[in-house]
This record gives structure tokens, C-alpha cells and sequence, in this order.
């Protein structure tokens, strides 16, 4: 976690705030608390916080608004909200009207309570770093299962749609979705039916990632491509399938032959222990991928300097 995780706790009981604010801040959280509920709203829209801890005991409409105005916001609507209510409603609470992302019965036990933070940090790192198209984990997973495996006998491969720009442009972001969804699901069932298995990943756009055991890469890449050979040519017409492109046309406006939809992968083997960063890895992918899209046909490069 970068820095102290910044926690907004709304409550005018300072019986129960103060000795849990000591609690937290000894967990290394920082806490504002705000006890001006008619003014809440402003504090918070002037300095969001990381994540929302809301005393709902008194189950007052002032209160059950600033849950539904902030859920509302599409700011607000993705920091982790977690109310406190009394025992006494918990079965009567109608939560459709009260847009909570978790809650507690009072009073609170601080260990569920800290255990319940944990775990709406987990939940909102996750859904900010999958991809929403593909729901692959996204570049913070990436970069983390990829400083993982240096030193270890696997391999970083990288992933790009050759000529992808082009159909998107001709054929419309409907259908480029729906080519980036299909690679993405060839590669999550590419490494999940290797023996040793692995991690997938989508960077963004057509661009993805996948690691596996160095003695795969070569297999599991191979299979990549035959898949979406396979399935690609299904996205073109009959003529376009029997000459092996479509016919476009250029910004000034003259005829040009694109070639079908090919995919290119990078291999970088994380066992070179000449590579000490990950930064080193990528960079060393993105040469080999200009030498992969450099031919016309789907390929791979492996990457086989030592230093």
C-alpha cells in the first residue's frame, strides 16, 4: 500500500470513535473523523478518502441520504463504504435503499472490523486493476507475477494483435471487442491446460501477457496462435478468407490490401539472471515483438541473449 490508506469515519458518538480511531491509526490507518453530519458531504467532496467508515445508529434520514448521494456519485460510487447499524434492523434493513458495500452490527468488534477493511482493500484493488472487457487482471497484477517469476525457470510472454488498428477502423470497436475478448479467452485456456500452469493478463487495448514454465513457452505460445488462426478467419467473408486480406482504403483515400488478423508474441525468459528489473523485461519484449510483427504470419521470438 502506498502510503497511509486514508479512512473517513463518520460518527458523532466519540464514546465509541475516539478509543476506535486509536485502534486504527495503531494499525497504520490514518483517520478523519467527521463529526458535523450536515456538513459531511462538503468535507468529503473537498477531500476524498480512501475508504468510508459511516455510524448509522442513529438511523436517521440525514444519514441514509449521504449514503445514497455519495453511491450515486460516480466518484464516490467506487470507495468502499462501511456502515455500522444497530442489531435491531439488521433484518429489517431494506438494502436496495441503502447502497452499503459492507456493514457491521454494533458495537463493533474491532478484530471482524479490521478484517473487514482488509478485505474491501483486496475487493477494490481487484476490480481497479481487472480489465473491464476481458476481466483479466490488469498492470499492477501484471507487473507483480512478473517480478515474481525472475530468477525462476519461466518465461514472460507478450501478446499483440498484428494490424489491429486497421480492422477496428474498417469493421467498428463492437467487433474489435469482440476479437480482444476471443484472444483472451484462447490465452486463459492456453496456460490453464499447461502442465505447470501460470498467469494471464491484458496490459490493454489488444495487448496481453502470459507466463509460464520456460520449457512451455514455446508450446503454449504455438497453441495461442493456432487457436486464433482458427477462430480469426470467421471474422472476415468468403473472398476475404481466400486471398488472406480485405481491401481498405488509405487517409487519401486509395486502395489498399490489408492482410488478416495475426498475432505476435514476445517470450522473455525470466531464468537470465542478466534481467534484475522489470522494466528490463518489458523492454526487451517490445524488441522482439516489432521483430515478431515484422513477418505477416502469426509468430513467436524468444529471446536467447544472456547479458
Amino acid at each position: 500500500m502506498k502510503g497511509k490508506f486514508r479512512i473517513a469515519l463518520l460518527s458523532d458518538d466519540r464514546k465509541m470513535s475516539e478509543p476506535l480511531i486509536l485502534l486504527l491509526e495503531s494499525r497504520e490507518y490514518c483517520v478523519v473523523l467527521r463529526t458535523d453530519f450536515s456538513r459531511v458531504l462538503g468535507a468529503l467532496y473537498s477531500d476524498p478518502p480512501d475508504m468510508i467508515i459511516i455510524d448509522l445508529g442513529a438511523f436517521t434520514p440525514e444519514r441514509l441520504k449521504i449514503v445514497s448521494e455519495l453511491k450515486t456519485d460516480s466518484y464516490f460510487a467506487i470507495i468502499p463504504m462501511i456502515g455500522f447499524i444497530r442489531p435491531s434492523i439488521e433484518e429489517s434493513v431494506a438494502w436496495e435503499q441503502l447502497p452499503l458495500d459492507d456493514y457491521m452490527v454494533l458495537p463493533v468488534q474491532t478484530p471482524e472490523l479490521f478484517s473487514r477493511i482488509a478485505l474491501s482493500i483486496q475487493r477494490m484493488e481487484r476490480i481497479f486493476d481487472h480489465n473491464p472487457l476481458t476481466k483479466l487482471p490488469g498492470n499492477t497484477s501484471i507487473r507483480r507475477a512478473v517480478e515474481k517469476s525472475m530468477g525462476k525457470p519461466r518465461a514472460v510472454c507478450y501478446v499483440d494483435i498484428n494490424l489491429f488498428k486497421p480492422y477496428n477502423d474498417i469493421y467498428g470497436f463492437v467487433r474489435g471487442d469482440e476479437v480482444i475478448r476471443m484472444l483472451a479467452r484462447i490465452i486463459s485456456n492456453a496456460v490453464k491446460e499447461s502442465k505447470e500452469g501460470g498467469f494471464s493478463g491484458h496490459i490493454g487495448g489488444d495487448d496481453f501477457v502470459f507466463i509460464v514454465s520456460g520449457k512451455e513457452a514455446e508450446a503454449v505460445s504455438q497453441l495461442v496462435i493456432d487457436r486464433f488462426s482458427m477462430i480469426v478467419v470467421n471474422l472476415f467473408d468468403k473472398e476475404a478468407q481466400a486471398r488472406g486480406y480485405y481491401i481498405s482504403k488509405d487517409r487519401q483515400g486509395r486502395r489498399q490490401r490489408i492482410p488478416l488478423l495475426g498475432i505476435a508474441i514476445a517470450i522473455v525468459p525470466t531464468s537470465n539472471t542478466a534481467i534484475q528489473h522489470y522494466g528490463e523485461v518489458a523492454a526487451r519484449a517490445a524488441e522482439l515483438k516489432k521483430e515478431a510483427k515484422a513477418s505477416k504470419a502469426s509468430c513467436y521470438v524468444i529471446d536467447c541473449r544472456k547479458a
